[in-house]
């Protein structure tokens, strides 16, 4: 390796602090995430790491300095002292000393201050140096899986009630029957696993947001289902069957004789499922409405009279 001191460019006699801020600014500049399609990057990146490891190193810079170990942390002179035997040196010489065959990576450097902060502050935990405490390099980051599709999905009133399976166009031309979920409501976000844009990693998937329509004759409420229904004055003045629609299909109800207008009755079962798997109700409400030709219905009436109020609890 070339002097230590060039390749980052501070002199011999730079501070703890001058080393660090060149470090970090070559360091940045050449980090593999910056530059996949630049090799010669991650080479010049391990070079500089190689001569902060060496240079942040008080003891090993001294000895570098000294010309005691040359810029790859090994023994400037291996044979130094043998003319004295291996236990001391003679002429001055010293003898072998086990740290002068420590290399780079033999010993741990803890870079996490030195990439704090950068690459959005995670520099050094995504692998700000390609190499570990043991000197082994990190492996590479896991394959990123694709982008995740959205979708909008409206569904009749009737079929979000009775749970229809509903037909989805994906982003690929590809078609799916998809089953809506118990408690569904608008706003139900369905998860269609590997559905989305391809990745390296796999697809991502297909996130599918209900939007239930609404209907001419019912109205939600909670998971109960209303709706207004006429009859006729003669339904309600002697009762009688009366046919009534719902979201399963019309069935037939009873109204008593007598029966009021505002009335309301409940047929079990009828509203909307809830997570549980059971169902609402459907509450009907009963409106009397009188014959378009009320020229007989005059004639039958004339001479009564209706001496009820019916408003006498209103205070009117």
């Amino acid at each position: 390796m070339a002097d230590p001191y060039s390749i980052l460019g501070v002199a011999r006699n730079a501070t703890e602090k001058d080393i660090k801020s060149a470090y970090r600014k070559l360091a940045k500049e050449l980090h593999p995430d910056r530059n996949t399609d630049n090799p010669k990057a991650a080479e010049r990146f391990s070079e500089v790491t190689r001569a902060y490891d060496l240079l942040s190193d008080k003891d090993k810079r001294a000895r570098f300095d000294r010309g005691e170990i040359d810029a790859d942390g090994n023994p400037a002179n291996p044979f130094a002292g043998m003319g004295g035997g291996f236990g001391g040196g003679g002429g001055g010489q010293r003898g072998f000393r086990a740290e002068d065959f420590q290399g780079f990576g033999n010993e741990s450097v803890d870079l996490g201050d030195i990439f704090e902060g950068l690459f959005g502050g995670g520099g050094a935990r995504r692998g700000g140096s390609p190499f570990g405490s043991a000197g082994q390099r990190r492996p590479p980051p896991p394959p990123r899986k694709g982008a995740d599709i959205a979708y909008r999905l409206r569904v009749p009133f009737v079929e979000a009630a009775t749970l229809q399976d509903q037909r989805i166009t994906l982003a690929d031309g590809k078609t799916i029957d998809l089953k809506l979920p118990k408690g569904v409501e608008t706003g139900t976000q369905m998860r269609l696993k590997g559905k989305g844009e391809p990745g390296s990693g796999g697809a991502g998937d297909g996130l599918v947001t209900i939007d239930i329509d609404k209907h001419r004759l019912f109205k939600r409420d909670g998971n109960d289902v209303r709706c207004d229904l006429p009859i006729t004055l003669d339904e309600a003045l002697n009762g009688g069957k009366i046919r009534v629609p719902t979201v399963d299909g019309p069935v037939m109800m009873t109204v008593k004789p007598g029966t009021h207008g505002g009335t309301v009755l409940r047929l079990k079962g009828k509203g909307f499922s809830r997570k549980d798997g059971t169902r609402g109700d459907q509450l009907v409400t009963l409106e009397i409405q009188l014959p378009e030709n009320l020229d007989e219905l005059a004639k039958r009436l004339e001479g009564w009279k209706d001496e009820g109020n019916p408003r006498a609890d209103l205070g009117a």
